[in-house]
């Protein structure tokens, strides 16, 4: 398969938040790259179009790019 991305994602297993609108959800990072990153959730039904990935090392603003069941694809917002 062919890498589409413009960085290389390194896999990573770190647990995170998932912030929006005064709500925090557990996540877990799958991997990630200085563009985005694919994110383990609960139930994906319950993640808006825009939201903050909060981790160990950073607050990011993200844009959900696709949901595949419980995971879902994010891009990094400036």
């Amino acid at each position: 398969m062919d890498e589409k991305r413009r960085q290389p994602r390194r896999d990573v297993a770190d647990s995170a938040h998932v912030s929006f609108n005064g709500t925090s959800l557990g996540c877990l990072v799958r991997n990630i790259s200085d563009d985005g990153a694919a994110i383990d959730v609960e139930n994906a039904a319950y993640i808006p179009e825009r939201f903050r990935l909060v981790t160990a090392d950073a607050v990011h603003n993200c844009r959900l790019v696709w949901i595949k069941q419980n995971r879902i694809g994010v891009a990094f917002e400036a």
